[in-house]
């Protein structure tokens, strides 16, 4: 599809539509690490300015970005619905209704309105996905279930195995989108599933009744329900709560919390810190920064802009904070809905 030109000073995702994106460069903080992305030390892009150069921006670093994380504390789509990042800038100049803008997005006061605002938010957390790093090799996964103690039924970041309109396969990690429309949101009976004002979608377990709706709900499936009950949990010392639901209770729903307690205190969620490629980016839209386990530290806008991301599923009309970089030949245009060779999850991913 034909994408429009975008004119200088796009405008910053989600929280000031009407903001210019900034000039600055992205800053990989040192150069990109050696991974299967970057190939005899040539990064797959001009994206990675080598410290020192005109294009580095020392203002962009991953301890900047750590200590902004801390001072909180105390993909694929129906063909023809993609909505990139650049068509998403490009539209979004001026309102329209429902509190979004021209291009879609939700803009900053109708998100916040979506959320308990007692006190104005310090972050509004995001992810980028790049699927140009992403090898499939479900270290992600494997960081999540340790870290929280799930079963193998209960995943809150899957990796599919997808195949392209022309045949090829690749990965594609799939967490919970945070949407800022969340569809699981407004058919819960009881208010279990809330969004603080963060912008992290959250579920109260002790508040749930296991009605299973959200996950009717959930263009993603990004949910599950606990069915087991001889689960054996370490005694963590803490209480249970929706941040860091440990123990899982039994007849209610789970699903990712983008692991928003580490966030506030100056830590990575485990899939991105437990990701050897650097796939996945942490990010905070109102910082304007993303940092993955490489030390890559950019500045989100322009990382997103530059590398054309796209969201999964738009058309849902859910505004997903989770965001997308191809690479490699991946096809967010194929309809994921039909089974895809070698994944017997791959359906669920629709």
């Amino acid at each position: 599809m034909s994408r429009p030109a975008v004119p200088p000073g796009a405008a910053r995702p989600e929280v000031d539509t009407a903001a210019p994106v900034p000039p600055a460069a992205v800053s990989c903080g040192g150069g990109c690490a050696p991974s299967t992305a970057c190939g005899n030390g040539a990064c797959p892009t001009d994206a990675c300015p080598v410290p020192g150069s005109a294009d580095h921006d020392p203002s962009v670093s991953r301890r900047l970005f750590l200590r902004l994380l801390g001072a909180g504390a105390g993909a694929v789509a129906v063909a023809g619905a993609v909505l990139t990042y650049r068509e998403h800038v490009a539209g979004a100049t001026g309102p329209a209704a429902n509190g979004t803008t021209k291009g879609g997005a939700v803009s900053g006061s109708a998100a916040a309105s979506m959320a308990d605002t007692a006190a104005p938010p310090t972050h509004q957390w995001a992810m980028v996905i790049d699927l140009r790093s992403c090898n499939g090799c479900k270290s992600c996964t494997a960081a999540c279930q340790k870290a929280h103690s799930l079963t193998p039924d209960q995943t809150w970041i899957d990796v599919f195995t997808l195949t392209d309109s022309v045949g090829k396969t690749y990965p594609m990690p799939r967490p919970c989108m945070q949407c800022e429309n969340p569809p699981c949101l407004h058919v819960c009976p009881v208010h279990a599933t809330y969004r603080q004002d963060q912008g992290v979608v959250l579920v109260n377990q002790t508040r749930c009744i296991g009605c299973r709706m959200c996950m009717a709900a959930c263009p993603y499936q990004a949910r599950y329900f606990n069915w087991s009950s001889g689960v054996q949990y370490p005694v963590t010392g803490m209480q249970a709560d929706a941040q860091f639901p440990v123990p899982q209770r039994l007849g209610t729903v789970g699903k990712c919390t983008f692991c928003v307690g580490n966030l506030n205190n100056g830590l990575m969620s485990e899939c991105a810190a437990g990701c050897p490629m650097g796939a996945i980016y942490n990010a905070d839209i109102m910082t304007d920064v993303a940092v993955n386990s490489m030390g890559t530290t950019v500045k989100l806008s322009k990382f997103l802009y530059d590398n054309d991301a796209v969201t999964f599923k738009p058309e849902q009309n859910t505004h997903p904070r989770v965001w997308y970089v191809l690479g490699h030949g991946q096809d967010l245009d194929t309809d994921a809905g039909t089974d895809n060779p070698g994944s017997s999850a791959a359906s669920s991913a629709s």
